[in-house]
């Protein structure tokens, strides 16, 4: 009796459960008075029901759909609607669940447009952001949980930011996810065939994905926004089509024409080779958004012109990377003088700066320089341009990329340096979390712990950082508070991000580095 009075109170819960779902959608716009019912009975049947709740309901609506989707996801699990209540699994139940309360795509795209023809673009951005969040797209709960913090620094506030909004998986789903076939059908998570997709456990669901359509440089193209905001309004611009990236002078001109239509958003790409480049260079795309990130702030130092682009500046940045910042009232002249710069890198070679712009490699020639090209509206209304110039060369002392974050710094972060920490925002791996919580530990006491990762060499989970630990505690001692002891490994992370930077920066921040990057531009015609 006592199993048949859980599982009723069980079923109770769900169906009160969908009526907060429900009146959620219709309060944030994500259904219509007109779709109510069809919703609800929509949600019904998924979970096996054939009446809704029946008590008495006059809640408010709630401010995030989260609390009723778990509530809803637990029910799931218990009928077996989920093999196991891993992050991965209820992932794909609460896409599915949100995906029954929003409008189509046509509908939505619809929208987008009417409030843009009568409210103007940022209307526009500002309702699919919220559409985005209230449909459990963004999961606004998980990138709560990112650590954040500002790095003072030599060229101004770095943004540090430890990632925990992208769910980890189980080992068990890893190794399930090994023996699945490659995926076939959608080609990569850019692609649009995404939009309602189920999701997998190699893929994740995208019932509640929507996708609003561009056209740039007369091509097809969509907007939408990340799952994972690393920051405010985080979007991407993807290709209607699965091509690869590759930065060309259409590229630049695709970016000027995305900020001549959405003013209030910056928007850049990732390098397009491996190892400066992004995590996906099979699908050609743009990230973007609307913030103001460190590389921005940061101040010119020299400024150049060139006879044949008038009206056209030419600033050096003080910043880690090499930064090459231009600005025009006229976007044409601009892309002129941007591709000018960039074709002029593409073959540059300097042997005193190791610059090397082909190495021979089994009889062909491989490129190795090439751009992170990033695209805003400057404050007097006219077009900025940041050329970041990249070189993945390799060496013997350094395999891994000459110009990428050094052994020395893997411990921290060893991944590409892509167009977000080019910008100044470090993301960092969630499993520094934990760790650097450790480390901090040791500094305000934790004596028996620095001498167990001392002693147990490779076998203690925080070995990888081992001889950071050792010098921190014989710089700082053991006896610092908890509050100074999390500030100082904080800081000493961001200081060790920054010569991450600076380790990635083709001309390096020295005397001899700006004469080089002088010659570069000199050659390039211009001074």
């Amino acid at each position: 009796m006592q199993n048949d009075n859980s599982t009723a109170a069980a079923s109770e819960k769900a169906l009160y459960a969908i009526e907060q779902l429900v009146l959620f959608a219709g309060h944030t716009g994500l259904i219509q008075p007109a779709d109510v019912d069809y919703s609800r009975n929509e949600l019904l049947d998924q979970f096996g029901f054939s009446e809704p709740y029946a008590g008495a309901f006059t809640e408010a609506p709630l401010d995030s759909p989260q609390a009723p989707l778990d509530q809803l996801i637990d029910y799931g699990f218990g009928i077996g609607l989920i093999p196991e209540n891993t992050d991965t699994y209820r992932d794909l139940l609460d896409a599915k669940i949100m995906g029954l309360l929003m409008a189509r795509p046509s509908e939505v795209n619809a929208g987008f447009a009417a409030t843009r023809a009568e409210q103007g673009i940022q209307a526009a951005t500002d309702r699919f952001y919220r559409l985005s969040i209230d449909s459990n797209y963004i999961r606004m709960d998980r990138v709560a949980k990112n650590v954040y913090w500002l790095q003072d620094s030599p060229y101004g506030d770095i943004e540090m930011t430890i990632n925990l909004s992208k769910p980890e998986k189980s080992p068990k789903e890893i190794a399930m996810a090994r023996l699945l076939p490659p995926p076939v059908y959608p080609k990569c998570q850019l692609c649009r065939e995404n939009v309602g997709y189920a999701g997998r456990v190699n893929h994740p669901p995208r019932q509640n994905l929507r996708v609003i359509p561009l056209s740039m440089n007369n091509e097809k193209w969509f907007f939408q926004y990340s799952p994972y905001v690393y920051y405010n309004e985080h979007c991407i611009v993807f290709h209607h089509d699965h091509v690869p990236m590759k930065l060309t002078k259409d590229t630049l001109k695709r970016l000027l024409s995305f900020v001549e239509a959405f003013p209030h958003y910056f928007i850049g790409s990732n390098a397009d080779l491996p190892i400066v480049g992004g995590s996906i260079l099979t699908h050609d795309h743009f990230q973007g958004g609307r913030h103001t990130f460190p590389i921005q702030k940061a101040p010119k130092e020299e400024t150049f012109s060139h006879a044949s682009y008038p009206g056209v500046s030419l600033s050096t940045v003080k910043w880690p990377m090499s930064v090459l910042r231009m600005h025009a009232e006229d976007p044409a002249v601009l892309l002129e003088a941007g591709n000018h710069i960039y074709e002029a890198w593409k073959t540059y070679s300097d042997p005193a700066a190791e610059v090397l712009a082909f190495s021979e490699e089994g009889g062909e020639s491989v490129p190795h320089n090439t751009v992170t090209p990033i695209v805003r509206r400057a404050e007097d209304g006219g077009y900025e341009m940041d050329l970041v110039l990249r070189n993945n060369r390799t060496s013997e002392e350094y395999p891994e990329g000459i110009f990428h974050p050094h052994r020395e710094m893997h411990h921290i972060k060893k991944e590409n340096i892509g167009l977000i920490e080019v910008m100044g925002l470090a993301i960092l791996p969630g499993r520094l979390k934990e760790e650097l919580d450790a480390i901090a530990g040791v500094l305000a006491g934790d004596t028996a712990l620095l001498e167990a990762v001392q002693s147990q060499g490779a076998a203690h989970p925080l070995a990888l950082h081992t001889s950071w630990i050792v010098e921190l505690a014989s710089r700082f001692g053991t006896s610092l508070n908890r509050e100074e002891a999390v500030k100082t490994v904080q800081n000493e992370v961001g200081m060790k991000f920054t010569h991450i930077l600076e380790h990635a920066g083709v001309y390096k921040r020295t005397p001899e580095g700006h004469a080089a990057f002088r010659r570069f531009l000199n050659s390039s015609g211009f001074n």
